[in-house]
């Protein structure tokens, strides 16, 4: 037995580990499934690596001797902040499917995102376990059907709906139409639309989602989703806005910094070095942060005139829009932008307790987890997702405790220092 083969023998002791699990448990087509990105898998990788990108600035000699890593969602109390992100056909990981996430993340004391191509009900995943859930949901062509499930989510105790909103059409994941991937009914839709799309030999995945997803579905429609439940609403997908792209494309590059200092959204008199930056002509490292801040804030700000409750700050895990950004590389952005008029999540690359306290510190309310989630699942069942979850809560316990925070407030910015940050402090 080789010397990898004998660590991922022993149990796990990161979450990284059980990805390995995960392969050696799955059938190819399954794990490429969970596992694969769109396209070139640019912002797939990049969603993990960004985060190194990130510096803990730690304190010393503070009180550490007891940590509070609880906090609120909507109102609702969780032991960390840490989600479970909606994730598609668990069954393909784990016979249990869904009703083991649930019963690990209730374990757990924390929320579960369930999703709508779920392959228990969401009656079944309700029945299965006491616990606080919400429900994610698409925009399907027959609005009939969009609002029965809504309705169906809110007759069985969920607390809010997710709105994932970066689809109108599926993102071209390559290892799905070279495996010709093949999926289960979506449970949630039995009885309620016909599910069976001709895949022209590709993605069936892909087929599904081309023949009920509602490509039409745009800002002006979540009044609709609205006038339809009383349950909060989250949407899933902020990142970027292209009413903001006019404005950054427009003018010279002078008019763009004055209009930039009047929006003034850095912090820690960041503008004054952008400014020696413009009179030493580093004028890639301003365009970049010119950009960050102008461009990006606008679809934040969009969620809020239309009334949502939260933003999710998601790039659907790498599976839509190859060269998207890196959620962590925008978050701050957004949480700018939304001036703390509702909470703000991060969803995407979150594999260690470091990459959660660099979440807090950016301004974030807790990260969703997803395919570490799926990984648990998939090597050790309910065990095995309850494990992950217990990974992340016991290292951002620790990393908190030698960063000098007690508990989740005392994460601020200036625990942490963004690669940006680092090159203009060389100005």
């Amino acid at each position: 037995m080789s010397h990898v083969s004998r660590i991922m023998a022993a149990e796990p002791v990161n979450v990284n580990e059980f990805r390995e699990l995960a392969r050696q448990a799955l059938p190819k087509m399954h794990y490429d499934f969970y596992t694969g990105g769109a396209e070139d898998q640019y912002t797939l990788k990049e969603n993990e690596e960004a985060f190194s990108r990130i510096i803990i600035q730690p304190r010393i000699l503070r009180d550490v001797s007891s940590i509070d890593l609880s906090t609120t969602v909507l109102g609702y109390n969780i032991s960390m902040p840490v989600m479970i992100a909606p994730t598609s056909m668990q069954k393909l990981a784990n016979p249990a499917g869904e009703i083991a996430t649930a019963r690990a993340s209730s374990t757990c004391n924390t929320i579960m995102v369930v999703s709508i191509s779920s392959t228990c009900s969401l009656e079944e995943v309700a029945a299965s376990c006491n616990a606080v859930r919400f429900f994610q949901f698409y925009m399907y062509k027959r609005r009939d059907i969009s609002a029965r499930l809504v309705q169906r989510a809110e007759n069985n105790g969920y607390k809010a709906i997710v709105l994932t909103a970066d689809s109108p059409r599926l993102g071209r994941r390559e290892a799905d139409v070279k495996n010709k991937l093949t999926v289960p009914q979506p449970k949630n839709l039995e009885g309620l639309i016909s599910t069976k799309f001709v895949s022209d030999g590709g993605s069936g995945l892909e087929a599904l989602a081309s023949g009920t997803l509602d490509a039409s579905f745009c800002w002006e429609d979540i009044t609709w989703l609205k006038s339809i439940t009383n349950l909060p609403i989250l949407i899933k997908g902020v990142l970027t806005g292209e009413d903001g792209k006019v404005e950054a494309q427009s003018g010279n590059s002078f008019h763009l910094f004055n209009s930039f200092l009047i929006q003034d959204r850095l912090q820690g008199g960041q503008s004054l070095h952008l400014y020696k930056a413009f009179k030493t002509n580093a004028w890639i490292l301003v365009l970049v942060n010119l950009v960050q801040y102008l461009i990006l804030p606008f679809t934040a700000r969009k969620a809020l005139e239309v009334g949502v409750d939260g933003i999710i700050v998601s790039n659907h895990g790498g599976r839509q829009l190859d060269y998207s950004p890196a959620t962590i590389s925008v978050l701050e952005e957004v949480v700018h932008a939304v001036g703390g008029k509702v909470q703000v999540f991060l969803d995407g690359g979150v594999r260690r307790g470091t990459d959660i306290f660099k979440a807090m510190a950016l301004g974030a309310r807790a990260v969703l987890v997803g395919r570490p989630v799926i990984y648990g699942l998939a090597a050790k069942g309910e065990y095995g997702v309850r494990r992950v979850l217990e990974m992340l809560k016991d290292e951002l316990e620790l990393t908190m405790a030698l960063s000098g925070c007690s508990s989740l407030k005392e994460i601020t910015r200036s625990h942490v220092r963004t690669k940006h940050e680092q090159l203009l402090s060389m100005l």
